[in-house]
Formats: structure tokens, C-alpha cells, sequence
């Protein structure tokens, strides 16, 4: 089973996540996003997953966010996902993918829901 976990190693809930899979004894392929974002097929296939829109995914509280007037609902999904590529610190995190599903680690257990 290929699990995949993307994290940002800054984040508590993401560190946090990614210590309780492992006491779960998955080994998860990390993907530090913030050092290589996911591609625009990885992250509209995530959102699918989650069946969320592009602007649910979004950290609203980032800088970046408020500088590019990202909350105007005017901009497409296209816009909105061609932000978070650029600027992946927008993604919400952490993303655990498993068993074609996908999980917020908001709070951690919720990942459990998939494996």
C-alpha cells in the first residue's frame, strides 16, 4: 500500500501527523511540498480526492493570500490552483493520500479514516 504524506516539517499538526502514522507503522513517502509543490494534475487529482473546491484548500491566513487578493470570487478554480502551484505555502497541510483517498491531518487522527 503507497501512502503518501504531504508535509511541511514547520508544521506541528504536520509533524504531528506524520509521528502518528509511523507509531501506525506506515512509512509514508514524504513529500515536502513547500520544496517540490505537487504538479497541477497531482493537485486538481487531491482535490477530487477530497472533494473540496480550490479555495477550501487554501491557507486564507497566509500573507500571500491576503497580498494577491486571493478571497476576490471572481477568480476561477484555474487562478486559484495556479496560485497554490506557485505559491504552495497556500496549500493546506498536511495531505495524507492512501488507498485512492485522501485526508487532512486537521486534527491528525482524521487521516486514519483511509488506511
Amino acid at each position: 500500500m503507497s501512502i503518501k504524506i504531504y508535509h511541511n516539517p514547520r508544521c506541528s499538526k504536520s509533524r504531528q501527523t506524520l509521528q502518528l502514522l509511523e507509531e501506525k507503522g506506515v512509512q509514508p513517502d514524504v513529500i515536502e511540498y513547500l520544496k517540490k509543490a505537487p504538479s497541477r494534475a497531482e493537485l486538481e487529482s487531491i482535490l477530487s480526492m477530497l472533494n473540496m473546491e480550490p479555495r477550501d484548500l487554501m491557507r486564507k491566513g497566509e500573507a500571500i493570500y491576503k497580498e494577491q487578493n486571493l478571497k476576490d470570487n471572481s477568480l476561477s478554480d484555474e487562478q486559484l490552483i495556479t496560485a497554490m502551484l506557485e505559491n504552495p505555502i497556500l496549500i493546506e497541510r498536511p495531505i495524507v493520500l492512501a488507498n485512492g483517498k485522501a485526508a487532512i491531518g486537521r486534527p491528525p487522527e482524521t487521516v486514519l479514516e483511509i488506511l
